[in-house]
């Protein structure tokens, strides 16, 4: 199976043109198969194969669209489904930074803060927590930036679905791109500093579990 198959996720939307979500190529081509794709955005994607015809002795073929939109799912209008919070979806959500330091880390070199900290009952939602790096995490501590005189460099928010769905899918393709960013929320600029500072090369440590 060609890897490219694997790679490409197609965008859902119900009938009425609401985002839900990404799915796989094996999904989409039961859709287009039982009949049930309602219509279709962008230029084909991706050509899936199957068996041979008896009769003709051609190969059955269907081509995929970007952007798929099905008969029988539908979102309600107003539901903003909230993204799971995770490691991986929060790091994205801060560009890998730590919203202490302002440096740049790999994931492994991050870890989930609590800006109100769970000892002072603080939440673990996504209002109440950043990406940092060890070192600002442990100089932290159980104390909330203000009583460790360390600023955030941004305010943490829950991330709409459209963006969460960006940031969880680095093969986004072209179609689909210009597509989601019709629909991301405007928002003013959360980051307080522009430039970036270089990471340190390496640290260590897993970042699985949430921090304080």
């Amino acid at each position: 199976m060609p890897a490219r198959l694997d790679a490409v996720r197609l965008l859902s939307l119900d009938a009425h043109g609401r985002v839900l979500d990404w799915m796989s190529w094996q999904d989409a081509t039961c859709l287009y198969a039982r009949g049930a794709v309602a219509w279709t955005l962008g230029d084909p994607c991706l050509t899936v194969h199957g068996g041979t015809s008896r009769t003709t002795g051609e190969r059955s073929q269907m081509e995929l669209h970007p952007i798929i939109a099905a008969r029988g799912h539908a979102r309600p209008q107003a539901l903003d489904p909230t993204p799971a919070l995770t490691n991986a979806a929060l790091f994205a959500r801060d560009q890998h930074l730590c919203l202490y330091c302002g440096r740049e880390f790999h994931r492994q070199q991050l870890t989930r803060d609590h800006v109100m900290p769970l000892s002072q009952g603080g939440r673990d939602h996504w209002e109440n927590v950043v990406a940092a790096c060890f070192h600002c995490n442990s100089r932290k501590g159980g104390r909330t930036p203000q009583q460790a005189s360390m600023p955030l460099l941004a305010v943490p928010y829950r991330p709409s679905w459209i963006e969460h769905l960006i940031l969880s899918n680095r093969n986004i393709l072209a179609d689909q791109m210009t597509f989601l960013k019709s629909h991301l929320p405007k928002r003013k600029a959360r980051f307080q500093c522009s430039a970036r500072m270089p990471g340190p090369s390496q640290r260590g440590g897993r970042s699985d579990a949430p921090s304080a």
